[in-house]
């Protein structure tokens, strides 16, 4: 009598999306589905839903579980190039590297936090990209607000946004200021995007309008000077 092998589910959910500075983490988590109850007892919820200290906490609790994964850094410069691409922007940025960490995975089941009002094109676009071995094998799940509808999304939302974290915690002891947590809502770094646009440029992301802004009102200050 053959064991029937589990059935694994991948969530996949990103951190660092908006911000004027840093990274944007996206992570690709793949569970057993019987596991995915563990993933419920131990309190795990979409990661803007619990403090910074629960999340670090459940980092490590939420890797004891997981079967496989995928983690890419995407850094400022790089989401500047898809902006700057006639045929790219940052959904497609979003989706070219979930097709690729996900097609990486063997899954049955894959479940994405869509960034698109558009489910059905972004689904499209996805399915295009995806290995033929995990697009003859796995159900793809686009769908809003899938990091808190799905708990295997809710995890990789966790992880995403702790790496995040950190690697933000990291940047400020590296240039030595605390600029914030990277949103321009954040006085920190509205402050630190005014005072040093121009000294740490691999920091920010010059093709958000906030960034565009500050560097047009400089250059017209100096303007001024004359």
């Amino acid at each position: 009598m053959s064991v029937q092998k589990s059935k694994i589910i991948v969530g996949v959910d990103e951190a660092g999306r908006g911000p004027v500075l840093g990274p944007m983490v996206m992570v690709a988590l793949a569970v057993k589905e019987e596991d995915q109850k563990k993933l419920t007892w131990m309190g795990v919820k979409d990661s803007k839903m619990l403090s910074p200290e629960v999340r670090e906490e459940l980092f490590d609790r939420i890797r004891e579980v997981v079967q496989d994964f995928r983690i890419e850094v995407i850094e400022p410069d790089a989401i500047d190039l898809s902006l700057t691409e006639a045929e790219s922007n940052l959904n497609w940025l979003e989706a070219d590297t979930s097709a690729r960490m996900v097609s990486e995975l063997d899954s049955h089941t894959i479940i994405l936090d869509c960034p698109s009002p558009n489910l059905a094109a972004y689904k499209e676009y996805v399915t295009s990209r995806l290995s033929k071995a995990v697009k003859d094998k796995a159900e793809l799940i686009v769908e809003h607000k899938a990091d808190k509808n799905h708990i295997v999304v809710s995890a990789a939302s966790v992880i995403a946004k702790v790496i995040r974290d950190r690697q933000v915690e990291r940047l400020k002891k590296e240039i030595g200021i605390d600029f914030g947590s990277g949103y321009m809502s954040d006085p920190k770094t509205k402050e630190f995007l005014e005072k040093y646009y121009d000294q740490f440029p691999t920091l920010f992301r010059k093709k958000w309008r906030s960034f565009k802004d500050v560097e047009e009102s400089k250059k017209q200050k100096k303007l001024g000077e004359f």
